[in-house]
């Protein structure tokens, strides 16, 4: 049985998450995805945007940045 970060309301496994920062630090989560490509195409066009937040990729579970 899959733990309860790498689900989603459906049931689907969903272990890759888009994280967003602003500028002032705050942390959210934008979205859960079923593969690590599928989460960093969406994470690469949130950041062609060119504000000042940053996205990055990580699995549920873990976190890939301080």
């Amino acid at each position: 049985m899959l733990g309860r970060d790498a689900m989603s309301d459906g049931g689907a496994a969903l272990p890759w998450l888009v994280i967003r920062q602003d500028d002032n630090g705050n942390r959210y989560r934008v979205g859960r995805y079923a593969t690590q490509g599928e989460a960093q195409k969406i994470a690469d066009k949130l950041d062609e945007h060119g504000h000042k937040q940053l996205y990055w990729v990580e699995q549920a579970g873990q976190s890939a940045r301080p």
